[in-house]
């Protein structure tokens, strides 16, 4: 069996990438009934806009063998408050399950995306007491959540990237260079789905809070524009620059 097939058919391929740069050790095996596991990623991110800080992601990601859990709460900082948070539910195979999202200020608007047979079906509405507005999506379970504010859903994207299309070489994870993965993808808030190819494109020595760092560049392209990111040696976001909007997200 391959590295490659052996990772897809671990639980939850797409957040197993880290575990391949660690030693192998044994762990006591988890109930498939709790709701929690391992810590897989937490902290949050500085928002940038201009160079000023505008808001902060605050983030984690729990797996376990029933599945995982990705955490995520919004809030701006300039301004009238805003806050929305956000969770994300996924089977072990890293399909969607459930995806919630609430607006916490200044209004109450919230929607959720749930599988339904074939399509994904999100239900939205501006106030809880209201009847949500309902809009299928003919797209599989696999499909990839990118929502706007929440820029973790990035880096489980560029995981599955990892898990599809890289191999894992001399102790290492080793991907081809400028070769590109496309992705279907669902942005809830703009009730839209659309296509996204991420490539990785080499490795830098960038400025990371006072020290040069080198880190692992990905290129994240959709009908929204071109996105660079920087991960670390653990594939963990560490930088994400946003060109066309002058926005640059810093991991805290």
């Amino acid at each position: 069996m391959t590295w490659k097939n052996a990772l897809l058919r671990t639980a939850l391929a797409t957040l197993l990438v880290t575990a391949v740069l660690s030693p192998a050790k044994d762990k006591q095996k988890e109930k498939a009934s709790e709701p929690s596991g391992e810590m897989v990623d937490s902290g949050s991110f500085g928002i940038l806009q201009n160079g000023h800080r505008v808001a902060t992601e605050t983030f984690s990601i729990q797996q376990g063998n029933s599945g995982s859990v990705v955490k995520s709460e919004f809030k701006t900082l300039l301004g009238d408050p805003a806050a929305q948070s956000s969770v994300l539910q996924m089977s072990p195979q890293g399909d969607i399950r459930r995806y919630e999202w609430k607006e916490i200020a200044p209004g109450k608007a919230q929607a959720t995306v749930t599988v339904n047979d074939s399509f994904l079906m999100e239900r939205s509405t501006d106030n809880p007491q209201q009847k949500p507005e309902e809009r299928p999506f003919l797209l599989p379970a696999s499909t990839s959540i990118l929502d706007d504010y929440f820029f973790i859903h990035r880096e489980i994207l560029i995981w599955k990237y990892l898990a599809t299309a890289c191999h894992k070489g001399a102790g290492a994870v080793e991907c081809p260079i400028e070769q590109r993965a496309q992705f279907g993808t669902l942005n809830p808030h703009q009730r839209a789905s659309m296509a996204a190819s991420v490539a990785f494109t080499g490795r830098d020595k960038i400025a990371v809070g006072g020290a040069e760092r080198e880190l692992n560049r990905f290129s994240l392209k959709s009908d929204g524009g071109e996105w660079m990111l920087w991960l670390d040696e653990q594939f963990k976001i560490i930088r994400i620059l946003i060109p066309g909007d002058n926005t640059e997200v810093v991991r805290d």
